[in-house]
């Protein structure tokens, strides 16, 4: 509220409410006395006649009852005159009245008029009169008085406006004086001056107004000055800081392109590490086709692991690259956490057994066996932990432990722990531990080795899948890890067992508690009736003349007379034995097991143990649930390959199995048929000429209707995780890797099409018989039967057509890789020799597969450079094939023919 309008109210209206207050309170009180001198008056009036009133109505003088009535009448507010019995009724009446009147003078109603009654003494009968009044002069007095009061607070009102607003001018002039000058100060205007005259209190005001202008228009000056001179220091700052930006984005320039290289160096480092090592792995693989030993088997694989370990390695330094620059994705498919960490701890056990370890892996019961997530980083952390843990621990154990923590729906968390009995950490080394190029100690890295990057990407990897990593630890009592992994189950039911053992009896003898347990366990839950031995050997214990005796040596080597001992021991058992080493399977003791058994080495994964067993009492398996009827309806299978025999191939392995097989030579007729049939599963080469696999895949989708949702197997001799991460990106349902197993292939025709398939039962090929390993002059024979025999599930007649097809297409194939290499056409020549390897897969021709896979794999990874020598390569493997064609006698039946290729 402004100021004006205040002291408008103070002097115009407060002033005339309380005037106008009076006036209303003094009307009010002369008015009240005027109404009662009224009623006084009538009221003696009416007393002093009453008497004679009474008199004449008992004389029953009429005349003069009139006349003392008229005397009534003639009193000024009385307008009628009644009497009235005791009923009310009206036995006299004199002039005009309302009934409606109130009884009484009293109260408001004397506006509208009112009666008074009063009985008549002295008579038989009782009677009242009855007045009517109505006071009109009264109320004409009234109106006289409220007009002059009216009219008198008018006049008051408008002398006291004119007061107020003479006195808001006076006073609020120099006010608003001064706001219209803090307006301009406000605006910048620093120039008006206030005029300091008047009242004492607006002349200091505008003293104040003025020395606030004068100093605001010093300031202004001073700002100024100061502005042109900071804008000529921002000026040389800006063209320093251009300079600064120029060099700036020149360095940065310089560190891209530095990235850059370093991209470029680790990816062409590991791609030349890749060449040989897929190599050796192409080797392992085939070594393992031929007739070896179970002992050699055992080597193999462990080189095939190694193998596997280096190029976990190399992944690993590719990781971080990846990491660094946000671009490492991960993929969600089928896994089983136990295979998993069976795998782990089998690649590291030969670390473990050097350093005499318990290894050992724990998978609780209530960890669902169907799993969802991304089974090759769940294995590169469990890797890197495991390795660690052997790397700083000089003896004891380390354990693996896996128990479900938290479900919730599809969701599950698993709690994974790796324990170990190791040197451990104080807090300050686990506070850096999971940092880039940082260990526990400084000391460490030379001690022990490593780049410090494991640990940190594990951490990485942990927490892009949604989980947490941490370590609890202390210095001289071991570390462990502890990290949570969310994954999605396809089912929460738990593992189905094995083995049913159902009344048979068991000997346990193990020496490490933590393996006892497990094994104790886990034999009770196949049923086994089951006898743990305590004392320090097993022949110091009395057997119950069990069916199996399971024996896990000390550690190893042994003193003479300890080892005669335990020979001596286990030779004395009446049942078969399997006997536990903490050793590589090269180095495995050789123990008299007179009843049958076998000495196998630990770490013990729960499918291999399963299998020994079995293999040595003959365990029944569980029996599987009834399968859910199916439909009589064949499922119809679309076959799409470039190669005949490949499609040969899989032709014959699914024969008997229920399905009708289609083929499609081209991913051109793959679609025309998918216009005009319909199909329940697609099996799907990926490169071929003209429209490739994916291509097809993604016409067969654009059909719609069933082909929306029609599983879609991409089949590829690329093993590589980046490939099988693009094709099922790309919206492949699964991948099947050649060469083609048929176990494999089944299960996941079985899996994707939702019914039960197993594979017929087929003849077993006559052994071959065993031949002395090659020497060094030696190599892969041209043509092996027995291994195309192998390769094509069992049948030695599918193997020699094949082959015959794979001669048939050698002249064809050589004229189409001569002419992509005199052209310079990579992407031609890269068909051919796909095509080749596609053809070479399952025709028993080792050499040719080898070449042709090498050379595939180094025409991806570098193109067509430094490939002429394993071109020629190729060139004579062709020739040496076609010699053995023309001049080479027909292999016997199950004999692997080889020839001597200098």
């Amino acid at each position: 509220m402004s100021l004006r309008t205040r002291l408008m109210l103070l002097v115009f209206l407060v002033p005339l409410i309380l005037i106008g207050g009076i006036a209303t309170t003094s009307l009010y009180y002369i008015d009240q006395q005027q109404q009662a001198a009224l009623k006084t008056r009538l009221e003696r009036a009416v007393a002093l006649l009453t008497p004679s009133l009474a008199e004449a109505i008992e004389a029953g003088d009429q005349v003069r009852l009139a006349e003392l009535a008229q005397r009534l009448l003639d009193e000024s507010p009385v307008q009628a005159l009644s009497l009235r019995d005791a009923q009310g009724d009206a036995t006299l009446h004199l002039g005009k009245g309302q009934s409606a009147l109130r009884p009484d003078g009293a109260g408001a109603s004397a506006w509208q008029g009112w009666r008074l009654q009063t009985p008549l003494p002295g008579l038989a009968t009782p009677l009242w009169v009855d007045l009517e009044v109505t006071p009109t002069g009264q109320r004409l007095t009234f109106y006289r008085h409220l007009t002059l009061v009216g009219l008198g607070c008018l006049v008051l009102g408008l002398a006291l406006f004119l007061l107020a607003y003479g006195l808001g001018r006076q006073w609020v002039q120099p006010l608003e004086s001064l706001r219209r000058a803090l307006e301009r100060l406000n605006g910048g205007d620093y120039r008006p001056r206030l005029d300091t005259g008047g009242p004492v209190e607006t002349a200091e005001l505008a003293q104040g107004l003025n020395a606030l202008a004068d100093y605001l228009s010093h300031a202004q000056e001073d700002m100024q000055q100061h502005i042109e001179q900071t804008t000529l220091d921002l000026q040389e700052s800006m063209e320093t800081i251009e300079i600064k930006n120029i060099e700036l984005d020149m360095a940065h320039r310089r560190a891209l392109e530095a990235s850059r290289i370093k991209s470029e160096f680790l990816a062409n480092m590991s791609h030349e590490i890749r060449t040989p090592l897929n190599g050796i792995i192409g080797f392992c693989q085939l070594l393992a086709r031929s007739n070896l030993d179970d002992r050699q088997q055992e080597w193999l694989s462990h080189v095939h692991k190694a193998s596997n370990s280096l190029l976990s390695l190399i992944n690993d330094i590719l990781d971080f690259s990846k990491i660094e620059a946000g671009k490492l994705e991960l993929e969600s498919v089928d896994l089983d956490i136990l295979v998993i960490v069976d795998e782990v701890l089998g690649l590291q056990a030969p670390m473990a057994q050097q350093k005499q370890l318990h290894l050992l892996g724990l998978v609780y019961d209530d960890v669902p066996a169907q799993l969802q997530g991304d089974p090759l980083r769940i294995k590169q952390v469990l890797t890197n932990l495991v390795h660690n843990a052997i790397k700083f621990t000089e003896k004891g154990e380390i354990l693996v432990r896996v128990m479900l923590e938290e479900t919730e729906g599809a969701e599950v968390i698993l709690r994974v722990q790796i324990s170990d009995t190791g040197i451990g950490m104080d807090e300050e080394s686990q506070r850096r531990l999971f940092q880039a190029f940082q260990q526990a100690r400084e000391s460490d890295t030379r001690h022990y080795g490593g780049t410090g990057l494991g640990l940190m990407i594990c951490r990485q990897l942990v927490e892009q899948m949604g989980g947490e990593i941490g370590v609890d630890s202390a210095p001289g009592r071991g570390s462990t890890f502890t990290l949570s992994l969310p994954l999605r189950a396809k089912s929460l039911e738990e593992r189905p067992q094995e083995l049913d053992l159902s009344g048979l009896r068991v000997s346990l003898f193990e020496p490490h508690a933590a393996t006892r347990h497990a094994l104790a366990h886990l034999l009770r839950s196949w049923g086994a009736e089951l006898q743990v031995l305590e004392e320090a050997s097993p022949c110091d214990s009395p057997l119950a003349a069990p069916d199996l005796l399971l024996v896990g040596l000390p550690p190893l080597p042994m003193a003479r007379a300890e080892m005669l001992s335990w020979r001596s021991c286990l030779a004395g058992v009446n049942c078969p034995s399997i006997v536990m080493a903490n050793v590589p399977p090269f180095d495995i003791p050789d123990l008299p097991l007179p009843h049958g058994g076998e000495v196998i080495s630990k770490p013990l994964s729960r499918r291999s143990l399963a299998t020994v067993v079995q293999r040595q009492l003959d365990a029944p398996t569980p029996a599987p649930a009834p399968a859910a009827p199916v439909s009589t309806t064949p499922r119809r299978v679309l076959v799409v390959d470039d190669t005949d025999s490949n499609r040969l191939l899989v032709r014959e392995m699914l024969d008997g199995l229920g399905l009708e097989v289609v083929e499609a030579a081209s991913g051109e007729e793959a679609l025309a048929r998918g216009r005009s049939e319909p199909f329940d599963l697609v099996l799907m080469d990926i490169r071929m000429p003209g429209m490739d696999g994916v291509e097809a895949m993604k016409a067969l989708r654009e059909l719609g209707g069933g082909w929306r949702g029609c599983p879609i197997i991409a089949v590829t001799a690329h093993a590589l995780e980046e490939e099988r991460r693009r094709l099922l990106k790309a919206g492949m349902h699964d991948v099947l890797i050649k060469p083609i197993q048929a176990e494999a292939l089944v299960g996941l025709l079985g899996q994707h099409l939702s019914m039960p398939l197993s594979l017929p039962a087929a003849p077993s090929p006559r052994p071959a018989p065993r031949r002395p390993p090659p020497t060094r002059d030696e190599e892969l024979p041209a043509v092996d039967l027995a291994l195309g025999t192998k390769l094509a599930g069992g049948r030695e007649d599918l193997a020699r057509q094949t082959l015959e097809m794979l001669l048939a297409s050698l002249d064809d194939t050589e004229d189409q890789l001569h002419q992509a290499w005199e052209a310079g056409d990579e992407t031609a020549f890269l068909d051919a020799v796909h095509a080749l390897n596609g053809a070479c897969r399952y025709c028993g021709v080792p050499q040719l597969a080898l070449l042709a896979e090498t050379l595939e794999t180094r025409l991806r990874v570098a193109g067509l450079a430094d490939t002429a020598s394993l071109v020629d390569a190729l060139y004579a493997a062709m020739v040496r094939l076609r010699a053995w064609e023309q001049g080479a006698e027909a292999p016997r039946d199950g004999e692997a023919t080889s020839t001597s290729l200098k």
